[in-house]
């Protein structure tokens, strides 16, 4: 089975999580709900390609958040690939003060939502897995 790994961070602010909308421009997963997610590079860590990944998807520079929490790597089989599976590196981050989102063109809108309201967004898949294991 091939394998993909990446990176999904949430970004907290106070009682309130982000999500953001892929937009029609990406690959894969488009019009679903997700974290900040990106591929992770080569030999990479995982903690960098996210912090990157969230100045690049979110405009937040790494002095604006602050790492509350890294998860167990999962494997979540992909619905979209044959015999492929992702390797998701779950990160949980907290922003300084109320944070200006400035999204790029890989997602196409962005909701602040309670723990609670994930389930009523159609996300990518285990994404609700994914921060369980983080809160």
């Amino acid at each position: 089975m091939r394998s993909t790994k990446i990176v999904t961070s949430f970004i907290k602010d106070k009682d309130r999580l982000l999500l953001l909308k892929r937009s029609e421009k990406v690959k894969t997963m488009k019009g679903l709900w997700a974290g900040v997610s990106g591929i992770i590079e080569k030999n990479e860590e995982p903690l960098s390609r996210a912090k990157i990944e969230i100045f690049e998807e979110l405009g937040i520079s790494e002095d604006k958040i602050k790492l509350i929490k890294a998860a167990q790597e999962m494997r979540v089989v992909s619905p979209q690939y044959e015999n492929h599976e992702w390797e998701i590196f779950p990160f949980l981050f907290e922003v300084k003060k109320d944070p200006e989102i400035k999204l790029n063109w890989e997602n196409s809108e962005y909701a602040w939502i309670s723990k609670d309201e994930i389930s009523s967004y159609k996300t990518v898949p285990s994404l609700e897995k994914v921060l369980f294991n983080l809160l």
